[in-house]
């Protein structure tokens, strides 16, 4: 009897070895390909709050009044493909009852367009592409993929600086747990902004070269862990006017504690956070476990069946021949 292994087992053999090979692959290879920021994003965050706002018809500060924020983002497909980066142009405006609706965003209380650039990989900003303004840190509008429990560097647009985000725990947002990170803002000189002297309490003069002061009575992001896609957004900004060298705000342009993601923002932001950090847990969890458990139970199996073999008869009419052996 003699012992020959099957195709069977072979080809079980071999496909447990080819899916040992893939698991590590799906891991270390095509994970982090698959954690790349999206060129082709378009999307727009509404936020909501109350305060106070410089009413120039007025000529003065009015407050409780409805605030809404509306930021749209839009990747610049071909300008990404060019220089291999995601190119995001944004537009934010302020408005209040009174300018909503508006046919032209320009009406706004403020309009403030500007791009983004970054690596796709990991969201650290890219100075090309005719970015604007020069933004730095470490996050922006969203985090780094894989975010981790310390202190991260936001760009705050409307201070032009970075701000300190400090983790500050855990919070569901519509039933979804992120990372939550907040911050505060001392106020800080941003510009300056041509206005009648009698606005900053200088009456003679007629026109001044008025300090545009900034501070943020506190940010809080509540972030998805594994895509950092920023699920709620909370700010608290106040800008006021400083007559030139003045120690003191002199009219308040925009004055609110909070200012927040709507409920549909939020809902629209934790499903597509859901979605796609689903995505890459399977990719780089699920996928890979499962495909190595797998190979290595087919693998098993093949190289048992292997080693057995299965036992064949000699063919009939065969006679095993003694070999001869020298002898002196």
């Amino acid at each position: 009897m003699r012992r020959t292994a099957s195709p069977l087992s072979l080809i079980l053999l071999g496909i447990g070895t080819f899916l040992l090979v893939l698991a590590p692959m799906l891991a270390w290879y095509v994970t982090p390909r698959a954690a790349v920021n999206p060129i082709d994003i378009d999307t727009t965050a509404v936020y909501k709050g109350t305060g106070s706002v410089f009413d120039t018809d007025k000529i003065e500060t009015v407050p409780d009044q409805n605030i809404t924020v509306t930021q749209r983002v839009r990747g610049n497909v071909a300008e990404s493909e060019r220089s291999g980066n995601a190119v995001w142009d944004v537009i934010t405006t302020v408005d209040t009852d009174k300018s909503l609706p508006a046919a032209d965003p320009h009406d706004a209380l403020d309009f403030t367009p500007h791009r983004w650039v970054m690596d796709r990989r990991t969201t650290k900003p890219v100075h090309c592409c005719k970015e604007t303004p020069y933004i730095e840190g470490e996050a922006y509008l969203k985090f780094p993929f894989d975010v981790q429990k310390r202190s991260y560097q936001w760009w705050d647009n409307t201070g032009g600086t970075t701000v300190t985000m400090r983790y500050d725990g855990t919070e569901k947002i519509q039933g979804y747990t992120g990372y939550r990170f907040t911050a505060t803002v001392a106020p800080r000189k941003v510009g300056t902004r041509l206005v009648p002297g009698s606005i900053v309490d200088e009456p003679d003069r007629p026109q001044v070269l008025a300090e545009e002061w900034y501070s943020n009575h506190g940010f809080k992001l509540v972030v998805d862990q594994r895509t950092g896609r920023v699920i709620y957004a909370q700010t608290g900004p106040r800008r006021t006017l400083r007559a030139p060298g003045g120690d003191k705000d002199a009219a308040v342009l925009l004055d609110s504690e909070k200012i927040a993601f709507t409920p549909a923002t939020q809902k629209e932001a934790v499903r597509q956070a859901k979605r796609d950090s689903g995505l890459l847990r399977m990719v780089g969890e699920t996928l890979p476990v499962g495909t190595a458990v797998a190979g290595f139970a087919l693998a098993v199996v093949g190289g048992v069946l292997v080693v057995r073999g299965r036992k064949r008869p000699e063919a009939p009419g065969t006679v095993e021949m003694p070999q001869p052996s020298l002898t002196m």
